[in-house]
């Protein structure tokens, strides 16, 4: 399958030239790392990162640091990338095995070994494209991944409509055993609090980080519950953390945390938004 791009031109600049400096000005934007990241040469640390998906104007300084970690951390070759499901269509696990997807900076192919290894390991994650045509929450780390590495990589979508504690530890799991010994890296993707006031974002998102950098997923699923906030990727982090302690993780760091009414100045009604890694 080719998918093309449905975000150029509205979540991020829709040519290469106009996507490219957009990136570099998330890397610079005063709420951003400030630098642009360099790709660095050497053992890896990072098992997995946490990242945003909101448009690049909102959240694209914050997910600039787990970039820029990335870059730092080395070179992997393959991203599992596991989203949250926002449109309602496909399966409760969503996978994709082969396929290329298409963004202003080029192509990127589907790692179909890995991806079938993940598939094969529990019949609720199943190969279905419906639960991709039109979920914004993975497509948008592309063109970050693209900045950093060019066309050297290969990457796994997966969406996830069910996000409760059992679903996201098999997907947790069937990630950790499929890419074991690989070179690779899982991007969970969320947005914290949603439409909600500044300061109650604050006080809401710090109970669910807690969760992760403590790398408690059952904790996060009962705190997210408990207190009714409204973070649509917890169960793709979830799968994240788990996967993470399975492939040896012991250290989950908060690299930025920031909200759409720190970029917009309107602080009534804003969207959280977080950018975490997981080391061994």
């Amino acid at each position: 399958m080719f998918r093309k791009s449905i975000l150029a031109g509205s979540w991020y600049a829709g040519t290469e030239d106009s996507l490219l400096e957009q990136i570099k000005n998330c890397f610079l934007h005063p709420i951003g790392p400030r630098k642009i990241p360099r790709v660095k040469d050497g053992k890896r640390k990072i098992v997995s990162i946490i990242v945003p998906h909101a448009g690049y104007v909102y959240s694209g300084p914050v997910a600039a640091y787990s970039y820029y970690a990335l870059a730092e951390d080395g070179k992997p070759d393959t991203f599992v990338i596991i989203g949250p499901n926002h449109t309602g269509i496909g399966s409760g696990v969503s996978i994709m095995v082969r396929g290329t997807w298409e963004t202003p900076l080029g192509t990127v192919d589907i790692d179909g070994e890995i991806a079938e290894k993940i598939e094969s390991k529990n019949d609720m994650i199943r190969e279905d494209l419906r639960g991709h045509e039109s979920e914004h929450s993975i497509e948008i780390q592309l063109p970050f991944l693209q900045f950093l590495y060019g066309k050297n990589f290969k990457f796994v979508p997966i969406t996830m409509m069910w996000q409760n504690l059992n679903a996201s530890r098999i997907v947790g799991r069937a990630v950790a055993e499929s890419i074991k010994g690989k070179n690779a890296v899982v991007i969970a993707t969320t947005d914290f609090s949603h439409y909600v006031p500044h300061e109650e974002a604050l006080e809401l998102d710090k109970k669910a980080i807690d969760c992760i950098l403590a790398l408690n997923e059952e904790k996060l699923q009962r705190t997210v519950l408990e207190h009714g906030i409204t973070m649509c990727g917890y169960g793709p982090v979830s799968a994240a953390v788990f996967a993470s302690k399975e492939l040896g993780a012991k250290k989950a760091q908060l690299l930025k945390y920031a909200t759409s009414g720190d970029v917009t100045g309107d602080r009534s009604s804003v969207v959280g938004y977080g950018s975490l890694k997981v080391t061994v």
